[in-house]
């Protein structure tokens, strides 16, 4: 009959330990069932599980080796029966957990432990996505590291309700300052291949259409017909025409110089040269205008384009659009049609965008994440990121700064 034991070795770290532990584990017949070590501030901790088959004096050759190796060994017998209870939560399904902030504090923890008690699910492992903040209290260079912090959380449980355990993550997210993402795990996570956006808002820090109309004069007449479309008064494509309308007669110099003086949504261009450098395909979709979004596709480097194309005669803006519009339908439909002609599953796509428009391109993808929404489209989302620059998507995908270095 196989008996189990759990070895916990902790002191402080230097090289052979492994291997001396190991000899003691082999010399007794030991099977290994499971391990896990860690290194913080010079301090080693491992635990392993093993089986022996047969009768050896284990404890006596591991604290022969503890003594050897400068390490506190402790052999802890495992019945059955907390084998058999360890052995279905290991194969119970797996979400993550993601915190996201400029600085995380401390009191976050219990409020995300209890909430995670709440639900019935056990932390199984806690580590830092992001790089380690400088003595002096501050943040990495704006060149070496995504600005914040991040730290994800493994849990195990039954079966959960997911928009119950987010619903209540966004509240207590929001009382902290801290974004907190919930995603179920899957071989997709690390093997996402397109990732589509949303220009206005969200890669740049304006929206096109306003800075065309307070140029063109006709800025509160615009903003009075977004007012209508956000009661609910006229849909996208008759709030967009009306908008539209206002800007006939503009001169088409006006737009080269907006162009030129867009501001970049903090940590778009790090997000866009990892996301080249790790081979992703990008995709702007937006409600917005091809001239503005080309010009972002030449500076960023995005692999295709889908906006609305202005209509211009004689050197002045017609106050039209070619058809058909690009709106919230159009945009979903686009993010399936590129991932099929990529021959991607949509489990690998992520969309990310900040307006009621996006969300059913952000419902389409694998990974839909709502950035620096306004509250109703981050309820609706799935995830949102509000609190760090358009970098931190990278660590929702679950790349460590230290990948990203290498």
């Amino acid at each position: 009959m196989t008996r189990r034991v759990l070895i916990r070795a902790t002191g402080a770290a230097r090289p052979g330990q492994l291997a001396g532990l190991g000899k003691a584990l082999a010399a007794s017949g030991a099977r290994l069932l499971d391990i896990n070590q860690s290194v913080t501030f010079g301090m080693l901790s491992l635990e392993a599980l093993v089986g022996l088959e047969h009768e050896a004096d284990l404890e006596g050759a591991l604290a022969a080796a503890g003594d050897l190796l400068g390490l506190d060994v402790q052999a802890i017998q495992v019945s059955a029966e907390e084998y058999q209870r360890w052995s279905v939560q290991a194969s119970q399904p797996r979400l993550i957990l993601t915190l996201l902030a400029p600085h995380l504090p401390a009191g976050i923890l219990a409020e995300v432990g209890a909430l995670t008690a709440e639900h019935g699910l056990t932390v199984e492992l806690i580590h830092r996505l992001s790089g380690r903040e400088p003595l002096d209290g501050g943040v990495p260079g704006e060149r070496d590291a995504i600005q914040g912090a991040c730290v994800e959380c493994w849990l195990r449980g039954e079966e959960v309700d997911l928009d119950a355990l987010r619903e209540k993550a966004l509240a207590l997210g929001a009382m902290h300052g801290v974004d907190i993402a919930i995603q179920e795990d899957s071989i997709w996570r690390r093997h996402r291949r397109l990732v589509c956006f949303d220009m206005d808002s969200t890669l740049i820090q304006a929206e096109v259409i306003d800075e065309l109309a307070r140029r063109h004069g006709v800025y509160d007449e615009v903003a009075e017909v977004t007012e209508r479309a956000m009661r609910g008064e006229l849909d996208f494509q008759q709030s967009f025409r009306e908008r539209m309308a206002k800007l006939k007669g503009l001169d088409e110099s006006v737009l080269a110089e907006i162009a030129e003086t867009l501001p970049l949504m903090d940590g778009v261009e790090r997000l866009m040269a990892q996301l080249k450098r790790l081979g992703y395909r990008t995709a702007i979709l937006s409600g917005g205008f091809t001239y503005f979004a080309r010009h972002l596709q030449q500076k960023l480097g995005f692999d295709e384009v889908h906006a609305n194309e202005l209509l211009i005669e004689n050197g002045k803006v017609t106050g039209e659009v070619r058809e058909p519009i690009l709106d919230a339908d159009r945009k979903a439909e686009l993010l399936r049609e590129i991932a099929a002609r990529e021959g991607l599953t949509l489990e690998q796509t992520i969309a990310v965008g900040d307006g009621a428009n996006d969300l059913k391109m952000l419902a389409a993808a694998g990974l839909g994440i709502a950035f620096r929404a306004k509250p109703l489209v981050r309820a609706q989302a799935n995830h949102s990121i509000s609190t760090l620059g358009l970098d931190a998507v990278l660590y929702l995908i679950g790349y460590r700064q230290v990948d990203l270095e290498e």
